[in-house]
């Protein structure tokens, strides 16, 4: 049975920052693709950024967060991770972790999701 789990998420002051992680069990993780995605109230899911399975592992993330999100993974500990930087308060969401095999856009395993609330 695959489980996705996001943490990290919280209540961060505009300029701030939060490190989401997302650890995939039941599959084998330098296999799959990994994406992350947020929904803000009111709005439609939009995909934030990714990272390529095995050999490459190639991180790229949306234009509107180049620059101040990074994507990374630790295949030892099966854990994806969005390193958001400056964050605004525009990035208020709720951040989920998706997890499927390359070609398969978004791919069929989501975790929970984790609230980024961005406000002083």
């Amino acid at each position: 049975q695959v489980q996705v789990v996001e943490s990290g998420g919280g209540l961060v002051q505009p300029g701030g920052s939060l490190r989401l992680s997302c650890v995939v069990s039941g599959l084998t993780f330098s296999r799959y693709h990994l994406r992350w995605y947020r929904q803000a109230p009111g709005k439609e899911r939009e995909f934030v950024g990714g990272i390529g399975e095995s050999p490459v592992f190639m991180p790229y993330t949306a234009d509107f967060v180049k620059g101040r999100f990074t994507i990374s993974r630790d295949n030892a500990k099966s854990t994806c991770y969005l390193q958001m930087n400056s964050l605004k308060p525009e990035d208020t969401a709720v951040y989920y972790c998706n997890a499927g095999l390359s070609g398969s856009s978004p791919g069929p395993y989501w975790g929970q999701g984790t609230q980024v609330t961005v406000s002083s």
